[in-house]
């Protein structure tokens, strides 16, 4: 057994691999550790970084950067692995802590969204997502890289919900989300179009929350919902460039009921088909 004395070893409960990209490279690096036999301290002198600063990345508290990455293949002898890694990192999401939520959602039996402002992710067609990802590329937000991977994310994304035992999806638009032009009037057409489609699709529900429920709308932000197999609950919710996974229960909880008032508040599947169809007919 290698001397651990002086580490954190509550850190060991606190990784989560799956909680995000930084959270897996945090743990790979732990475990690589590890099986050296190399204590922290020890990390630390043969990369130039304090104990304290490998812990923080070990538990996904601090990013890693490319000069810690380079310092991790000279440690660990890997040739170019840890840069690798961390250029996966990088590229892995568009927002910290999106990949973990993604990664239970392949596996939950029933997702809940709500969203303000742009049609959800798993109802966009494929050119109304081109027109949002171009745009954070023109505002160097992104660069094409990592607008072609997120893309590609979420095509996989949205074909699991076409297999066999795809989860339900329930989906409740604010009533932004269909008067905001994206991509130009023939773009955004097609897009309510799919959404109409869509909503006669029998693993689908589609709602809109209209403007008129005011401050009885429970959620000032989008909010994402999955049911797993055992009736667990797992949240995530973002800002602007953060996104955020909600495993507490008391919140989810919350969250839950929230939902379900929200769907009692926003219109009927048949009232939200001919809002689509009469937005539709308003772009010509």
């Amino acid at each position: 057994m290698p001397d651990l004395e002086g580490e954190q070893i509550l850190n060991r409960s606190e990784l989560d691999p799956d909680a995000s990209p930084r959270a897996r490279f945090g743990a790979q690096i732990r475990s690589a550790r590890e099986e050296r036999g190399w204590t922290q301290e020890e990390l630390g002198e043969r990369m130039g970084y304090s104990a304290v600063h490998i812990s923080a990345v070990e538990i996904g508290r601090k990013p890693s950067t490319l000069r810690f990455a380079s310092a991790a293949d000279m440690a660990f002898g890997s040739g170019t692995l840890w840069v690798e890694r961390h250029g996966e990192v990088r590229r892995a999401s568009l927002l910290d802590g999106f990949e973990g939520y993604a990664a239970k959602e392949a596996k939950a039996r029933e997702i809940r969204v709500f969203e303000i402002g742009v049609v959800p992710g798993l109802l966009q067609t494929a050119e109304y997502t081109g027109a949002l990802v171009d745009a954070q590329v023109q505002r160097g937000t992104i660069n094409q890289e990592e607008a072609d991977e997120w893309c590609a994310r979420l095509l996989t994304r949205q074909q699991s919900l076409t297999a066999i035992g795809a989860p339900l999806l329930h989906a409740v638009l604010d009533e932004s989300c269909i008067h905001r032009l994206v991509g130009g009037r023939a773009v955004m057409g097609r897009q309510l179009a799919a959404l109409e489609e869509r909503a006669h699709s029998p693993g689908t529900i589609i709602q809109v929350a209209p403007y008129s429920m005011g401050a009885d709308r429970p959620f000032a932000l989008p909010v994402h919902l999955l049911t797993l197999a055992d009736r667990s609950l797992i949240g995530y919710s973002e800002s602007e460039g953060q996104g955020h996974v909600q495993r507490d229960p008391k919140a989810l909880t919350t969250w839950d009921r929230n939902y379900h008032r929200l769907q009692v508040g926003a219109l009927s599947e048949t009232a939200s088909i001919d809002l689509f169809r009469a937005a539709r007919e308003d772009l010509g």
